[in-house]
């Protein structure tokens, strides 16, 4: 069927739509497929449709489920429809993402799967503390396995659609020798005594409901006349088995999607699913959207050559009748510092080459395909004044286990820092609650004392649970220990072993998931920055100079963010840093999921050079430094598929490799005989610290006592021998013996106890 010609009666929606578009608007009924290339206008076409449908009187509004990924889109769509058809759309209640739209739909028959229709919908926190729970008392290692590694197992197998009677032994074996299916199990079954889900549910639910109930598919297949679906490359088995049950009796179905820009498998999405379309709906329309209006001819030329090195593609081909432009750029440089300088200079001459605020900062994006990478280019923006801005995350040293990472330095480089000290007395989790803190901090204001000295003050009393003394004893014993090693060891290995030794690297590996690995990759950015510092304290220096340095709020800024949330975006100038095999395409990625990840890996590369309009520059580094080595690194294989016409290439060397030595000099350390100490008496504490992570440091018994400065020993003048006193964890008794600051009281019901008598009050 021919696409009707534009006419001057052509309503609103339809003016400015080029053929496809329009062919994508008007071809309403049957399965249709558009195939939308980057930066081809593809929400205009959509929204156009859901006008047109609205407009004609095809469906009423409320007749119409029109499904998106993201609150904002939903929220996009709905204001480009109002402003095409007016207040119409606010009788669209079936607009929205597919938990919204799946959780509206759960309260109407909660019931059918065992809940009430006020049900609660727990967040990330809330369900970690039940699946926390469960593994306690299933007697499983809860260290060993997480319940963050199990949260993220139970949402892969939500995301597949399959229920705890679905797994089989394969499935099971992912968690605790088998007993994943148990768990997932007995998770649910709490879930359902709590009255609550969470967001996988809201689908898996009604996934549930809609196959075992033929009333309600029945209910909904008669309601919705037609379906819209947003994204259609990013749904998930669930999300789209749904979607098949709703569409099957009308098959009035459009998708929208992009298979060459489907990235997000490690979310559970499945390219699998747009390629199939035209199988899962037999005489569906393809609608191809390829006219682009984003870029020019060479920086979609570069994209395709890439990402027709794919097989699992459907295939489509990008022009645009905006002028040539400049070839993209492949640059060469030395390493990584290398990198970001040169990368500082191109902004800041392209910002002088043009109008005077033409080339405006605003305009400018640097897309990386991790987060440690942006560490290099904030360090050297800072140094040459480049205001700069973090997209989809924190600035380097800002995210949460940097600053774990750097309260635990400060503490080895200042132990009177109590706020860091305050940070990592439970991180990672050694069970000193809020109490345990607070009796800490009472001590520390009543004597005036650092909370590190009143740690190691603290021991020798029973103000603590036994667990805790012994937690604490450790943290006490490791924190001198790392302080004695400070005056003779390379302060970044020191950071790699303190890391392992605390367990806070055990405890990311025992997560298992993407975001977890995307921390250690931050961790080790980290230690390899702390080699460029002479010493521990220089490095903690120019961290507090970075983090000081925030640009106004209103002031044009550089983008730092990944390929992955630079998805939808676009910019007039992009850098596409570190493409070496390795980095990019990701080598654990590689390594975890072969052929697919590759493909996926290019799909990304497609993704981060069409987000550029005027400029697109790609940087490789002949070294990089991995884990405190220089590695000669060779460029991604996606450089080498760029199409040569549409590339132009330059190496610069200069400037080779520096290799820092550090030069240690002696420093007064109070603690420092805490951890050279051999011998026992009062105030020693026996601590152990069991190395974990990513090292195969052995299990070392340190003997730590309390700092070898006076930390002002005078007890109180008011306390004498006999009297009653009161204290708020043992309650009333008796002084029998007074040692300087410390008692011994028999307490009338806890018995003998030895406590510091800034914790206790006279009377009762």
């Amino acid at each position: 069927m021919s696409v009707p010609q534009p006419t001057e009666s052509d309503p609103p929606y339809l003016r400015g739509l080029n053929p496809p578009q329009r062919d994508a608007v008007l071809t309403t009924d049957g399965p249709v497929l558009v195939l939308a290339g980057a930066g081809t206008g593809k929400t205009a076409a959509l929204t156009a449709r859901l006008a047109h449908l609205v407009y004609t009187r095809k469906a009423y509004p409320s007749e119409i489920l029109s499904v998106t990924f993201t609150n904002k889109a939903a929220r996009e769509m709905r204001e480009r429809v109002r402003a095409l058809i007016g207040d119409a759309v606010e009788g669209m209640p079936w607009l929205g993402t597919f938990h919204a739209i799946a959780a509206k739909m759960l309260r109407r028959h909660a019931e059918l799967v065992g809940l009430q229709s006020n049900f609660t919908i727990l967040d990330t926190d809330d369900q970690l503390r039940v699946m926390k729970q469960l593994i306690i008392a299933a007697d499983i290692d809860e260290k060993r396995f997480t319940a963050r590694a199990l949260s993220g197992l139970i949402d892969g197998w939500k995301n597949k659609g399959l229920v705890p009677a679905d797994l089989g032994a394969g499935e099971s074996e992912l968690f605790a020798n088998g007993r994943g299916g148990e768990l997932y199990a007995a998770y649910q079954a709490r879930l359902k005594a709590l009255n609550a889900c969470d967001f996988g549910d809201l689908l898996l639910h009604m996934l549930v409901i809609l196959k075992t109930h033929r009333d309600v598919l029945e209910q909904y297949q008669n309601r919705f006349r037609y379906i819209m679906v947003d994204e259609y490359q990013d749904t998930n088995s669930s999300q789209y088995l749904w979607l098949r049950l709703l569409a099957q009796q009308r098959k009035n179905i459009c998708c929208v999607g992009d298979d060459d820009q489907s990235i997000y498998s490690w979310r559970g999405a499945q390219v699998e699913n747009i390629l199939k379309f035209e199988k899962d709906f037999p005489g569906a329309k393809v609608i191809r959207l390829e006219q682009n209006y984003r870029s020019t001819p060479h920086i979609l030329a570069a994209a395709s050559g890439v990402i027709a090195n794919n097989t699992g593609r459907l295939g489509k081909t990008l022009f645009t009748d905006l002028p040539q432009g400049d070839p993209v750029k492949v640059i060469g440089v030395w390493d990584g510092p290398e990198e970001a300088r040169r990368v500082g200079d191109e902004i800041e001459a392209w910002q002088h080459r043009g109008p005077k605020g033409a080339n405006t900062l605003d305009g400018v994006a640097i897309l990386i395909r991790a987060q440690y990478q942006s560490r290099e280019f904030e360090d050297r923006f800072i140094a040459i004044g480049m205001p700069y801005r973090i997209v989809g995350g924190f600035r380097f040293y800002e995210r949460a286990e940097i600053r774990d990472a750097l309260a635990y330095l400060r503490l080895i480089n200042q132990p009177s820092d109590d706020l860091a000290f305050e940070r990592i007395v439970n991180v990672p989790k050694r069970g000193l609650g809020d109490k345990a803190v607070a009796k800490m901090q009472m001590l520390a204001r009543a004597e005036g004392i650092p909370l590190t000295h009143a740690a190691a003050r603290i021991l020798d009393t029973d103000e603590l649970t036994p667990q805790a003394r012994r937690a604490l004893g450790n943290l006490v014993g490791d924190i001198a220990r790392w302080r004695d090693m400070a005056s003779s060891m390379n302060h970044a290995d020191l950071a790699r072993q303190m890391l392992d030794e605390s367990g806070y690297t055990g405890a990311l590996q025992a997560e298992k998931t993407v975001e977890a690995s995307g921390r250690l990759e931050n961790l080790t950015e980290l230690a390899r920055a702390m080699e460029e510092y002479e010493t521990l304290g220089d490095f903690l220096e120019h961290v507090s100079l970075v983090m000081d340095n925030e640009a106004a709020a209103n002031e044009a800024k550089v983008t730092i963010m990944t390929i992955h949330a630079a998805k939808g975006l676009e910019f007039d100038k992009v850098f596409l840093v570190g493409w070496e095999e390795g980095v990019f395409p990701s080598q654990r990625a590689l390594d975890e999921g072969g052929l697919n990840s590759l493909e996926e890996e290019r799909r990304l590369a497609y993704v981060a050079i069409t987000r550029a309009r005027q400029s697109a520059t790609i940087l490789h580094a002949a070294n990089r430094r991995i884990y405190g080595q220089w590695t000669s690194s060779i460029p991604s294989r996606f450089v080498a598929e760029l199409p040569a016409a549409h590339v132009e290439h330059e190496t610069t060397m200069s400037g080779g490799a520096s290799l820092w030595q550090a030069n240690w000099s002696e420093r007064a350390d109070p603690f420092a005989d805490v951890a050279r100490g051999t011998g026992r008496g009062p105030g020693w504490q026996r601590a152990a610290s069991v190395g974990s992570g990513f090292s195969t440091a052995p299990q070392r018994i340190v003997e730590a006592r309390g700092p070898a400065i006076s930390l002002g020993n005078k007890g109180r003048d008011d306390l004498t021998l006999g009297q009653r006193v009161f204290h708020t964890k043992f309650g009333y008794g008796v002084i029998a013996e007074i040692e300087g600051n410390k008692l011994e009281i028999e307490f009338e019901s806890a018995g003998r106890k030895r406590v510091l008598d800034s914790f206790v009050t006279v009377g009762g």
